[in-house]
């Protein structure tokens, strides 16, 4: 403790006085942001969105931190307006060699103006999905159904198709089956409909569709149109999946599978085919 404090008596005062004005711009510094960003955090950013808050925070923290910078080197005595031409040289150079962060960036603020999507929607970019963690200047971050981090470049998401799946409270699932030619058409559309009324996660308005679509390669193609709440999705489809299997089976309708029929060359009768034990098993 002593050599501490002889090292301390042994500085010069000038140089002491710039220390100790360096520590308080650095401390009066960050707990001035902080205050900021608490203040805004009860009155303006009190009603914004979780996108927007975060935008603003990131804007606050970046602007004051180099405001606190710029203080601290005039404190320490550095020519301002020499390093300010200086960094106009580097910036010049760092703009040829950043321009995908420029990029980004500017793709940042157009996403930012139209709002395709905020914090907590669930969104498809190109191959990836996931819930949307942040909304940053440079990049979105997201995270997958499995647990995946992905960090998405602004400009690619701005490039790329964006499908926000839950930006609506309402969706519709829509499952296409299809029932052998056999079977009665409006029996099976009544039994449909029945189900998907009867279903506690299915939404009676919109009302469910019913469409018969193709003469398939084995069957009936038939779309049935469910409406229901966004959050729902998981239980709906597992449900009605296995009600209308369920019930399809109870009544006896058939789901069909690809048949093939071979004829030999010659009088068009069906080729017979008949199974045999093989003798050396």
């Amino acid at each position: 403790m002593q050599a501490v404090l002889g090292f301390f008596e042994r500085m010069p005062q000038s140089v002491l006085s710039r220390a100790l004005t360096t520590a308080l711009t650095i401390f009066f510094g960050i707990v001035i942001i902080r205050v900021i960003l608490l203040t805004m955090r009860k009155t303006l950013l009190k009603r914004a969105t979780e996108h927007n808050r975060l935008l603003v925070q990131n804007i606050v923290v970046y602007a004051g931190s180099l405001i606190v910078f710029v203080t601290v080197l005039g404190d320490l005595g550095f020519n301002l307006t020499t390093l300010l031409g200086a960094a106009g040289i580097v910036g010049i150079a760092i703009g040829f060699a950043s321009q995908t962060s420029v990029s980004n960036i500017i793709s940042g603020l157009f996403l930012l103006s139209e709002k395709p999507f905020a914090v907590g929607d669930v969104i498809r970019v190109g191959d990836k999905s996931g819930i949307i963690l942040s909304v940053d200047l440079m990049s979105i971050k997201i995270r997958t159904f499995d647990n995946l981090f992905i960090r998405l470049p602004n400009q690619m998401v701005l490039n790329n198709e964006v499908t926000n799946i839950t930006r609506f409270p309402i969706r519709r699932l829509d499952l296409n089956i299809s029932v052998a030619y056999k079977e009665d058409i409006g029996r099976v559309r009544a039994l449909l409909l029945e189900i998907v009324l009867g279903n506690p996660f299915a939404l009676n308005e919109p009302e469910p569709l019913v469409l018969l679509q193709n003469f398939g390669a084995s069957g009936i193609e038939i779309l049935v149109g469910v409406w229901f709440l966004k959050t729902d999705f998981v239980a709906l489809k597992n449900s009605l999946i296995q009600g209308i299997k369920e019930r399809f089976d109870a009544e006896g309708i058939e789901f069909p599978f690809p048949h093939r029929t071979l004829y030999p060359a010659g009088d068009g009768s069906v080729f017979p085919i008949r199974i045999v034990n093989d003798p050396l098993k």
